[in-house]
């Protein structure tokens, strides 16, 4: 499987290329036919009006439209998935199947999604690449194999081969007039993730949990608090300041009085929660990206273990 993340027009695209043992007629129908395409897609399907701007109607725990953008059999299928209440992050999805020959009588499928959220692209691109092997099983006539939970070993493995680690630095009203910021979708719950960084143990006036970082706690939300929603739609977080270097902190990031730290969770793409951090106020930004991007990632890889 070969996959890559890449940008067009301002959108997030990601590209994966599957050889398949199969001659591209039958993958065709195996991604057209309504009964089949629910078997490896991550929805079934409930009606579909196979042409230039039919409908697709998708279930399987919740009900999403699509409208065909593309009808060229048997080599291009392509239409546009609307985003629903339940997926706010997501936004409206172009997903392309283009099916190439190739000698020996199998074919190359290459896969295209045209997406908003950009921290999500490892949680999708394991998704699809477990969706694509399910589909090879259905074109030969085996029944899919799908693994359990929501594959945190690959979505690790796509994040670091998509760069999505780094952090993005900038200005910031205020002291130090500086902020880094960092998005990465986890692989596990919101509650989880609570309550692996220490969170439950955040209050207001006492020292920051150690996961979390070194300063005092100002302001916290838990997970479903009045306001917060089903899932923590409305973010968890905690912040907290953190005091300037000085004698009695020699090896601190220098920051000026008032350096700000926030951990917001909420619901993310797919099973895990979105974790933000931003870091506002801070001056040392080289020893604050390299700080911070080695506490995220230890817990990422934390949860996946």
């Amino acid at each position: 499987m070969k996959a890559t993340l890449d940008e067009l027009d301002g959108r997030p695209v990601l590209r994966m290329e599957r050889r398949l043992s199969h001659p591209r007629e039958k993958v065709w129908r195996a991604i057209t036919e309504p009964e089949r395409l629910g078997r490896w897609f991550p929805f079934t399907v409930a009606e579909m009006d196979l042409r230039v701007g039919g409908k697709i109607v998708f279930g399987g725990g919740m009900t999403l439209d699509a409208e065909i953008t593309e009808l060229d059999p048997p080599r291009v299928f392509a239409f546009v998935q609307r985003s629903t209440p339940e997926m706010p992050r997501e936004g409206d999805n172009l997903l392309r199947f283009e099916l190439s020959p190739e000698e020996g009588g199998g074919c190359l499928l290459v896969f295209t999604q045209v997406f908003d959220d950009r921290p999500a692209a490892a949680s999708y691109a394991s998704g699809w690449q477990v969706c694509l092997g399910a589909l090879d099983a259905v074109v030969a006539g085996r029944s899919p194999e799908w693994p359990e939970g929501n594959f945190p070993e690959l979505h690790q493995a796509y994040v670091e081969a998509f760069g999505l680690t780094e952090a993005v630095a900038g200005r910031a009203d205020g002291p130090g007039g500086r902020q880094v910021r960092f998005e990465r979708q986890l692989t596990r719950p919101v509650e989880e993730v609570w309550n692996a960084v220490g969170a439950a143990a955040a209050t207001i006036g006492a020292p920051v949990p150690d996961r979390l970082g070194e300063g005092t706690v100002t302001a916290v939300r838990t997970p479903g608090a009045p306001g917060a929603g089903p899932g923590a739609e409305t973010p968890a977080y905690v912040e907290f300041t953190v005091a300037p270097a000085g004698p009695e902190r020699p090896g601190a990031i220098h920051a000026e009085d008032g350096r700000r730290v926030r951990w917001e969770l909420s619901r993310g793409t797919g099973h895990g929660a979105r974790l933000v951090v931003t870091d506002t106020g801070a001056t040392g930004h080289t020893s604050v990206l390299e700080e911070w991007r080695d506490r995220i990632e230890t817990l990422a890889r934390d949860l996946v273990g």
